[in-house]
């Protein structure tokens, strides 16, 4: 098998209809061979009588395949074991393929000498973005442009997104799989679940050895919004989360503590504070809340060393 395109799921039966739709709508001009596999990360709705109904009537090789440890990076190892394919492609549920996608990401494979390739990833809306939710902010909903060229990427500022990335089999045997310490677990709709960095570390690693990575703006796919990421509170918490996480994989020491937290962590989080107020006063609310998501990405710091100490 080429080419495995992985679908991690949870409790999204609702969702993927359309994403599964545009993959049999793909215009393919090479000749190799592709199979999807769809992950249920413990769904307790219909998912699997809706992919059992599908897979009768659908164009292409569609498996499924369940993983009982909730977490997207449990659900993503599991693909990566049960796939076929030489080069593994992972998609989410709410994510919709351009018609020359997979044709694209094949070719970039196969013209460049990489290990990873990633593509555009669009951001489309139910509802008008508030006007808090600026340009710099739209990569946190998952939106990737690198602009109309085909390009090298470094693995470190620029590297493939979740929603819209391809990786070559060997990377796994190579450098591992995804932590699974890391990454959403469940809708994210909780605090708790609202975790990220498994594909900045995965990637990360893979640019530490040496891996080689392409970008490809033709491999376009859009990214469906849901209602509760256009909440202020989904962006507080993604970046609380954030700092947390940062704090608890700190292995160095410090000398100057309080309550096990550096004191320059507090230096940073008043800081913050004191620039959110400067710019709440002189630009308004709307073009503020940038700077209170790091008030809140230091806040989390503060939780993560004051909980590992604890």
């Amino acid at each position: 098998m080429d080419i495995s395109i992985i679908i991690c799921t949870y409790n999204r039966a609702d969702n993927l209809q359309d994403c599964l739709d545009c993959l049999d709508a793909q215009e393919i001009s090479s000749a190799f061979t592709w199979e999807v596999l769809l992950i249920d990360n413990n769904s307790s709705d219909h998912t699997k009588e809706f992919i059992a109904q599908y897979k009768a009537n659908c164009h292409y090789q569609l498996r499924y395949s369940f993983e009982k440890k909730q977490g997207l990076s449990h659900a993503r190892n599991n693909g990566i074991i049960e796939s076929k394919g030489n080069i593994l492609i992972f998609i989410d549920d709410d994510i919709r393929v351009s018609k020359k996608w997979l044709q694209s990401i094949y070719q970039t494979f196969i013209t460049y000498p990489c290990d990873a390739v990633g593509g555009r990833i669009h951001i489309e809306s139910p509802a008008k973005l508030p006007k808090w939710i600026t340009p710099d902010m739209y990569g946190f909903l998952g939106h990737q442009d690198f602009g109309g060229q085909t390009h090298p990427m470094d693995g470190y500022e620029e590297y493939p997104f979740g929603g819209n990335m391809a990786v070559r089999r060997s990377v796994f045997e190579r450098i591992g799989l995804f932590d699974t310490e890391l990454g959403r677990k469940g809708t994210g709709l909780k605090k708790e679940e609202l975790f990220k960095g498994e594909e900045t570390d995965f990637f990360n690693r893979l640019a530490n050895v040496g891996g080689k990575f392409y970008y490809q703006p033709d491999a376009l796919v859009l990214h469906k919004i849901l209602q509760h990421q256009l909440k202020p509170g989904f962006f507080l918490t993604l970046h609380s989360n954030a700092g947390k996480l940062q704090a608890q994989k700190d292995s160095l020491n410090y000398k100057r503590t309080f309550a096990g937290i550096p004191l320059f962590i507090f230096i940073q989080f008043i800081n913050s504070i004191h620039k959110y107020l400067h710019q709440s006063i002189k630009y308004g609310i709307y073009n503020s809340f940038r700077q209170l998501m790091n008030v809140s990405f230091f806040y989390g710091m503060i939780c993560g060393y004051y909980k590992k100490k604890a």
